[in-house]
Formats: C-alpha cells, structure tokens, sequence
C-alpha cells in the first residue's frame, strides 16, 4: 500500500470518528502527495519532507511573530507528516553511511563535501533530514 492510499485510508476513518481537524490536515497531505504523482515525479516521501519542513519553518515563525497558537498548529500538522515518513535513522547509522560515503568520495576536505552528499543521500533514502546529514559529513570532514 502506497503512502497516498494509507493516507486516503486515514481520511476516511477519521471522518467517520468524526474528528474534522484530523480530517483537514491528512487532506492537505493528500493533496501535497497528488500533486506530487500528478507532476511525475512520484517521491512520496520526498513530498512528505517537503511538507513537514515547511510545517515547522511555518511554526518557527510563528512562534517568532509572538503567534504561539498558530505555531503549535503547524507542529501538530508536522508531527502528523512525520507519522507516514519511514523510521528515522540513528546517529550510529548515519555516521556509519558517513564514513563510507566519506570513503566511496575519497574525501579529505570541507570541498569535498559536495562530492559525498551525491553519494550518500540516495543512500539515507528520505530517512534522515538533509540537514542532519550535512552536520554529520561536515563533522566527518573536519576530524
């Protein structure tokens, strides 16, 4: 089952439990993941990070407008995105795709770092953020 009709799945047992902000935010990532089939490009999760990181830049904000309530709505709704995202990957696993990226790259240097992001996040495959994995290359690079 495809994330697009687990979500749909999810929209219709929440209507039917009768919960409408449940219902209004599955269908806004209906919606982000139909559009995303519709252009051709059919990363699902791709879209999913897409939306969770505009959830929480949107929070941040926000929070930063002295608008607490709409904040805690967009990390609501990001929290909700993350549910359907795959399993995180831990820092043991993230450095250890690092090193071997680090290695495939033949890495040595911050200029490098380009040349190892290529490599590795087809590897991290959506189950990291790419920030953390920028960190973690740029943390690699710099012992």
């Amino acid at each position: 089952m495809s994330i697009l009709e687990q979500v749909q799945d999810d929209v219709k047992t929440a209507m039917k439990a009768g919960e409408k902000d449940r219902v209004g935010q599955l269908r806004m990532v209906v919606a982000a993941l139909q559009a995303e089939a519709k252009e051709g490009k059919g990363d699902e999760v791709a879209a999913l990070q897409r939306e969770r990181k505009r959830r929480l830049d949107a929070a941040e904000a926000y929070r930063d407008g002295g608008r607490g309530e709409a904040a805690a709505t967009e990390e609501a709704e990001a929290r909700l995105i993350e549910a359907y995202l795959p399993e995180q990957l831990s820092d043991d696993e993230l450095s250890e795709l690092v090193a071997t990226a680090v290695e495939e790259a033949g890495a040595s240097e911050q200029k490098d770092m380009g040349n190892v992001m290529k490599a590795l996040m087809p590897k991290v495959g959506g189950r990291a953020d790419g920030k953390r994995v920028s960190a973690a290359v740029r943390e690699r690079l710099s012992d």
